[in-house]
């Protein structure tokens, strides 16, 4: 059967880091409110002419570098992030112009936090159906550009940055010792809309809005949605938590991922964590992380990996592949 193989990796993070004491001078926080409540020490925020489409057009020339490849040899892109460039078109056609291409396909897709999923999930379909050889899939954002910035709940938690992943089609036995991307499962409930959300639009208000959430609320439906779509990972692939080498979910707060990981029995030292440094970069968390730990040495070919997440809407997603 054909499976997709994860071929490179790479990413891009903004020049300015903002940390935790810089934030006292703008709202009501503190270092030790932020790490305790969050464990995020730091985040980067995009500059002046940086944006979602040339940090995402930075992480992808990065992965293609880690690939060997170049631009000519994919024949699909596909974005996640919920901070396009322009209302449209697609940014992702945007890097594709950056990147010199003028064939294949390219389009955005918005699933907020859960988009990478959703992305790599899509591009899996393509390649499985014979509608792509070798993709591009990316998640870039810019938040900090959405963020109420009188507002300590939002403002301390998100960053900006980009993650990207060449996936390529390959020859598999069709058993869970395969390369490639094993399983993948996707929810979203609409009704949970209120709870994370940005208050604009250009078919409501006309404008950009800023984000708004109720943390409590999140943190309360995290946990058990997540585990949903893990457990049907494995129930669909009959391998467990005992058998990952890692676990990356999204990068939100380091108390879901704690709950997460010890309601699964997955070992802390199988947890891939970068929230302390990235902040939330939303769709960019879970290729942000997985550039990391491939570039450190922590990830390596043959790896079992589980990429889970969860984001507004609310949206939520697990990956299980072998590296």
């Amino acid at each position: 059967m054909i499976r997709t193989v994860v071929r490179g990796v790479g990413c891009a993070l903004p020049k300015r880091i903002m940390q935790n004491r810089d934030f006292e001078n703008v709202v009501e926080t503190s270092d030790e409110w932020i790490v305790q409540r969050t464990g995020i020490r730091q985040r980067h925020i995009a500059g002046e002419g940086e944006t979602t489409a040339s940090l995402g057009e930075a992480a992808a020339r990065a992965a293609l570098d880690n690939a060997g490849l170049t631009p000519d040899d994919i024949d699909l892109i596909i974005l996640a992030t919920s901070t396009p460039d322009n209302t449209f078109p697609a940014t992702a056609v945007n890097i594709q112009a950056r990147l010199g291409m003028t064939h294949g396909a390219a389009f955005d897709v918005q699933a907020v936090c859960t988009g990478f999923v959703y992305a790599l999930t899509t591009a899996d379909l393509y390649i499985k159906g014979g509608m792509a050889r070798r993709a591009l899939v990316i998640g870039a954002e810019t938040f900090s550009r959405l963020l109420d910035w009188n507002d300590r709940t939002t403002c301390v938690l998100f960053g900006d940055g980009a993650g990207a992943l060449v996936v390529e089609a390959a020859e598999g036995e069709g058993t869970v010792a395969d390369r490639g991307i094993l399983t993948t499962h996707l929810r979203s409930d609409g009704s949970h809309k209120e709870k994370l959300y940005v208050d604009g639009g250009p078919s409501t208000t006309g404008t950009v809005g800023h984000l708004r959430m109720e943390g409590r609320e999140v943190f309360k439906h995290a946990v058990g949605m997540i585990t949903d779509v893990i457990e049907a990972s494995y129930e669909s692939t009959g391998l467990s938590s005992d058998d990952l080498d890692w676990f990356v979910p999204h990068q939100a707060n380091v108390r879901i991922i704690d709950a997460s990981a010890r309601k699964l029995g997955i070992a802390p030292e199988k947890v891939v964590i970068t929230v302390d440094r990235h902040g939330n970069t939303s769709a960019a968390s879970i290729p942000l992380a997985l550039a990391t730990a491939a570039a450190d040495g922590r990830i390596k070919k043959g790896d079992l990996v589980l990429l889970e997440a969860m984001g507004g809407g609310f949206t939520w997603g697990a990956v299980l592949v072998r590296w």
